[in-house]
């Protein structure tokens, strides 16, 4: 489409008259962007719920598509073939604002409801009568996070919806659109910023002469012509020597990234590691050479964007304690340190400045105008009020034309076997965040929860002799943890679930590192164990 964003703003949620949430647990993982859409259904909104467990949405949803993790791909095709077999799609739009529709009506001719039901486990009726409202709800929006990106075939999932958007033309106007819930509270403006192996600041290709010389000129060094490493390949780098030293800033790889055994290993080959964080963790106690003590949200000014493009400034309310700095400064000094001559930035409206300059998407948005509010981006004039809904009058992708791309179902790589016959996919809760670094030290949220647990069937838990909270022991090809079972409905028989949050009992012990091939995004929805009765 032409935009690495959502595509509308989170307060038209309320006012959706047909949602789809495919692979979000949004009130655990989004409590307070749930409200909305809880409101939104007290509203009469009709919602219906992708994903393979019970969580609290579908309480209130019509409908639940309960499909096996990782056949997501065979679930929008069906819709779209629905579509399309009952003439529901927005000719206008596809013929006005599109390119390459015929390759996808191709393609999804052959992925019908029925044959969809064998592999996804959701009946064809279901998914029929989900495209249909779908299609004919002007007012339709989707949702998605983790659920449909943590996957080898991420990128297939994501182009798929965005076929179904671009088919149906919800698109360009409030209450509908494309959402990606953003998993931290600065993914966004992080990416923006060019966090990112093959994007300069403003998603500018680095492999254009035009926009190097741009940023070379600006910053008086030369920029590299090659796409970075992405993060899988700086793990593979680390074993086969092509990484030697890591700088880590709020980063815990030793925990968060699949198949830990081997991440650590290629941690232990470094020849050095600078792990920059508020609090020590997995990763910095066993692995660095160096700690840098930083600063938190609240000890230092600068913005933060959120999942709807939305700028906002941040500002200081106490300073950094101990010997923690600022992260710039900190990054500032170490540059100068290695020779670098970077120039003074005396405040985070000085390093803003030089991003908005040379970022045509921020150049309107200034410090000085996020005083009172937030202003979402594109914002390409100093008067401009910002952008709350993308792609109007037409997709922003270069012609106008939002790109159709045929997507063929892959099934996961790791498919359950005798030897380990169950499927785990993994995930948050809501009382803890991400590695819980720091939501393990407060003793409100442990009292919650503190204890490693897994959720598996009632069928399963029968037939392997487990009581509620019993202890037991999954194992995959790749590690062994021990965690309690949670016997209940949330997950079907065949499928096991677990939290990432717990260093006693790391989840991602039993993961798989096989990625998406294009971004290398792991799957970690989909890896095959077996659940033993842990000794006495």
């Amino acid at each position: 489409m032409g935009r690495g964003a959502s595509t509308n703003s989170i307060p038209e949620i309320e006012n959706d008259r047909f949602l789809l949430v495919i692979g979000s647990n949004t009130t655990e993982a989004h409590p307070v962007l749930a409200l909305r859409i809880k409101k939104a259904v007290r509203k009469g909104a009709t919602l219906v719920v992708a994903d393979p467990r019970k969580i609290w949405l579908t309480k209130i949803a019509k409908r639940h598509l309960q499909l096996r993790p990782g056949t997501d791909v065979w679930l929008i095709n069906a819709m779209m073939h629905t579509i399309l077999e009952e003439g529901l799609q927005n000719e206008e739009f596809i013929r006005e604002y599109t390119e390459d529709f015929d390759a996808v009506r191709e393609v999804v001719a052959r992925y019908t409801p029925e044959e969809a039901e064998v592999v996804t486990g959701v009946p064809a009726e279901a998914i029929r009568a989900t495209a249909r409202e779908y299609a004919r709800e002007r007012h339709a929006g989707i949702f998605y996070t983790l659920g449909i990106t943590e996957h080898a075939c991420g990128v297939d999932n994501i182009w798929s919806l965005s076929n179904l958007v671009l088919m149906t033309g919800h698109l360009g106007y409030e209450s509908t659109g494309l959402n990606a819930l953003r998993g931290q509270n600065n993914v966004q403006g992080l990416n923006d910023s060019g966090a990112n192996p093959a994007y300069l600041p403003g998603y500018q290709p680095v492999d254009d002469p035009e926009i190097r010389r741009k940023f070379a000129e600006a910053w008086g060094a030369e920029v590299p012509e090659t796409v970075g490493y992405r993060l899988d390949q700086m793990i593979s780098g680390m074993h086969d020597g092509r990484i030697k030293a890591l700088y880590l800033i709020g980063e815990n790889p030793a925990q968060t990234e699949p198949n830990s055994h081997h991440v650590e290993e290629g941690l232990g080959n470094l020849e050095f590691l600078i792990s920059q964080d508020l609090f020590l963790n997995e990763t910095s106690r066993d692995h660095a050479n160096v700690v840098f003590p930083a600063s938190s949200f609240a000890e230092k000014d600068g913005t933060f964007t959120n999942t709807e493009r939305r700028v906002n400034l941040v500002r200081t309310a106490v300073p950094p304690p101990g010997n923690a700095r600022v992260d710039r400064d900190i990054v500032i000094d170490l540059a100068r340190a290695l020779g670098a001559d970077w120039p003074d930035y005396p405040d985070a409206s000085a390093v803003w400045d030089e991003l908005a300059d040379l970022s045509p998407n921020w150049y309107g948005i200034r410090h000085h105008r996020l005083q009172k509010e937030g202003i979402q981006w594109p914002c390409t004039e100093l008067d401009h009020p910002g952008t709350p809904f993308l792609h109007a009058p037409r997709p922003a992708r270069p012609g106008g034309r939002g790109k159709f791309f045929p997507v063929e179902y892959q099934p996961p790589i790791e498919q359950p076997d005798s030897e380990y016959p169950l499927v785990l996919s993994t995930g948050r809760t809501l009382y803890h965040y991400n590695s819980a670094t720091m939501t393990m030290r407060e003793d409100g949220i442990t009292d919650k929860q503190e204890d490693p647990f897994f959720e598996i069937s009632p069928e399963d838990a029968s037939n392997l002799g487990l009581r509620h909270g019993d202890r037991a022991r999954l194992v995959s090809r790749r590690g062994e943890l021990e965690a309690r079972a949670m016997i209940g409905d949330r997950v079907y028989p065949g499928l096991v679930w677990m939290a990432l949050h717990f260093a006693q009992a790391k989840v991602n012990w039993l993961t798989h590192d096989v990625g998406d091939p294009l971004i290398g995004t792991p799957e970690y929805k989909v890896s095959a164990v077996r659940v033993e009765k842990a000794p006495a």
